[in-house]
């Protein structure tokens, strides 16, 4: 056994032992699903450091999502279900499954190529095992919105559901905005929420189709939208004023000046 090996092999012994009847009373009190929401933070957070461009702090949140992959399959191997060696194996044969033009009939393929071919067979695939399935029931469920609805839509598209050209996306986002418009004026609270659902949707297609994720974008906004706002209160609490009190006036002027930093 190598180093690697070794390393992986102690981590593993590290998890049982939290495990055992002698070791961590929470580690041992967790389940499949409890521990769900900590995944789900710990796969966020490691999205934000590789987003930062902060290696350091994506080997920490790297480690913290291993850490419940390991923790999800040992709680498994406890109940008989499968144990961390089969997910490898299970792994190791999909991606060799999904990459024909690698480990079968070679071939030199785009990117876009790639994509096509690993959703061929994921979908025929998907039917073996359940012929009810379709193209998009493999999206899943609990995914946020905006990047369900670009997942959604690309899968559409690879079958050639899509727009051709990108004035004629961008006219749907105008078509779109219009009927939200015209929602608005008749202050129907269900068509409202329906055409704003719509026009969002409408934007994420637009977003696609000129190769950039909304998702990342959002968060991009939010950030710059959080930072400003951050300095724009401590500028204000520098001058005495609670936030709760300030005017709009003040608040913009200080807006402004965190725009400009």
């Amino acid at each position: 056994m190598n180093d690697k090996n070794k390393l992986f092999s102690k981590l593993v012994e590290v998890l049982r032992a939290l495990r055992a009847p002698a070791g961590c009373r929470w580690d041992r009190a967790q389940t499949s699903k409890s521990l769900l929401p900590y995944m789900i933070e710990e796969t966020y957070e490691a999205v934000e450091a590789a987003e930062a461009g902060d290696h350091e702090k994506l080997k920490e949140e790297l480690g913290d999502l291993l850490l419940h992959i390991l923790f999800q399959a040992e709680i498994a191997e406890e109940k008989g279900q499968f144990d961390i060696n089969d997910v490898v194996v299970s792994l190791t044969d999909k991606m060799i499954e999904r990459h024909p033009h690698v480990f079968d009939d070679r071939k030199d393929l785009t990117p876009d190529q790639v994509r096509e071919n690993w959703e061929a067979v994921k979908l025929k695939k998907r039917k073996e095992n359940d012929s009810k399935k379709t193209v998009l029931s493999g999206v899943p469920k609990t995914m946020p919105a905006l990047l369900k609805a670009f997942r959604v839509q690309e899968k559409a598209a690879q079958f050639g559901f899509d727009w051709e050209r990108l004035e004629d996306v961008f006219e749907k986002v105008e078509e779109e905005l219009a009927e939200f418009k015209e929602a608005l004026s008749q202050d129907d609270q269900s068509r409202i929420r329906e055409e704003l659902g719509d026009l969002l949707f409408s934007l994420v297609n637009f977003a696609r189709h000129i190769e950039t994720e909304p998702e990342t974008c959002l968060n991009a906004t939010i950030r710059k939208f959080t930072d400003r706002f951050d300095l724009m209160e401590k500028a204000l609490a520098a001058e005495g004023i609670n936030l709760k009190e300030a005017t709009l006036d003040q608040m913009e002027y200080h807006w402004q000046q965190a725009k400009k930093k």
